[in-house]
C-alpha cells in the first residue's frame, strides 16, 4: 500500500510531538483557541496537516484537551466517555473506507472529566454519555496536532447555538486553561455548500458568499467586537449561504467566552479557504 499524506506527516511530526514540553505548574494558561475542522479529508492535505501541528507545537502539550464540536449538538450539556481508547465517532459520509478504518486511542480522561463536572454551576448536572466517542470535529484535528493520541480528550455536548448561552458554557470552563487543559471551540469559519466545481476540485475559488463573512468575522474579532460577532445571523454578509445552519460558527461562542478577555487581542494561525471554505483559526489568551 503506498504511503499516504498523513503517514508522511506522522513520520515527520511523531518524533517531534514526542519530545514536546508538556504543561506543568506554574506556566501560563493555554489558549482558548477555535479551529476549522475541515472534514477527513483534511487529512490528504500537507498545507494544512502542517499548519495545525505546529500550532500545537507553539504551546507546550496540554494535560488534556475539551472540545465543543459542531457534531454534537446535545441537552442536557454532556460529555464523551472518559474511558480509555473509546471507539471514534465516524459522522461523515461517500468517504474512502480507509477513513473509517483510521483509530485515535487516546488515554483515560476521567481527570478531566471530574474536573469539567467542577466547573459546571450548581444548577447544571453534567450527564456523561458513556457510549460516545469523539466525532471528526475532534478526532481529526486533533491527529493532526498530537499524532501520539498522548493527550487525554473529551467532548462538551453544544446544548444550544445561543451565543449568550455558549459563552456562559466557555466562561464555565475557563478555569480549565489555567490548569493545563487546553479548550476548543470547534467548527469551521464557513460552512455553506461548495460549488459542484469546488467539490470536484476544479477550482480553488471561494464563492463571494464565503470570502465576504470571513472578511467580516476576521474585522470583528480584531476589533473585539463580541456584540456584533453575536448578531452573525442578521448581520454578517453572505447569510445565509455562509451557514446555511449555524452550528460551525457557534463554537466560537465558546472559545470567546473561555478566554480571559473575550474582546482582547486575536492571534490567527491559520487563514486560506478549503473547497471555498474558510480554514481561519484563532486563539485568545
Amino acid at each position: 500500500m503506498s504511503m499516504t499524506v498523513l503517514d508522511r506527516h506522522e513520520m515527520s511530526s511523531v518524533p517531534r510531538s514526542a519530545a514536546q514540553p508538556r504543561w506543568q505548574d506554574g506556566d501560563a494558561p493555554l489558549p482558548s483557541i477555535y479551529l476549522s475542522h475541515g472534514y477527513p479529508g483534511l487529512l490528504d492535505d500537507e498545507l494544512w496537516l502542517s499548519e495545525l501541528f505546529e500550532w500545537a507545537m507553539s504551546m507546550p502539550k496540554p494535560r488534556g484537551v475539551v472540545v465543543v464540536s459542531a457534531h454534537w449538538e446535545n441537552a442536557p450539556t454532556s460529555i464523551t466517555s472518559p474511558t480509555a481508547n473509546t471507539p471514534l465517532v465516524y459522522d461523515f459520509g461517500g468517504f474512502e473506507q480507509r477513513f473509517y478504518e483510521l483509530t485515535y486511542p487516546t488515554p483515560d480522561a476521567s481527570t478531566l472529566g471530574a474536573r469539567i463536572a467542577a466547573m459546571m454551576p450548581d444548577t447544571e448536572s453534567l450527564h456523561v454519555d458513556h457510549n460516545r466517542g469523539l466525532d471528526h470535529g475532534a478526532w481529526v484535528p486533533l491527529r493532526a496536532m498530537y499524532p501520539l493520541a498522548d493527550v487525554p480528550a473529551l467532548q462538551v455536548s453544544m446544548p444550544t447555538h445561543s451565543p449568550e448561552r455558549l459563552m456562559d458554557l466557555g466562561r464555565h470552563l475557563r478555569q480549565l486553561r489555567h490548569e493545563g487543559y487546553l479548550v476548543v471551540g470547534s467548527g469551521f469559519m464557513t460552512h455553506g455548500m461548495p460549488s459542484r466545481q469546488l467539490l470536484l476540485g476544479t477550482t480553488a475559488e471561494p464563492e463571494s458568499w464565503s470570502v465576504d463573512f470571513d472578511s467580516w468575522a476576521a474585522q470583528l474579532l480584531d476589533d473585539g467586537d463580541v456584540a456584533g460577532l453575536s448578531r452573525f445571523r442578521t448581520d454578517a454578509p453572505g447569510m445565509p449561504y455562509a451557514h446555511p445552519t449555524v452550528e460551525h460558527f457557534t463554537p466560537l461562542f465558546i472559545t470567546l467566552g473561555a478566554a480571559d478577555d473575550p474582546e482582547g487581542p486575536v492571534k490567527t494561525t491559520i487563514e486560506g479557504y478549503k473547497i471555498g471554505l474558510s480554514k481561519r483559526s484563532f486563539q485568545l489568551a
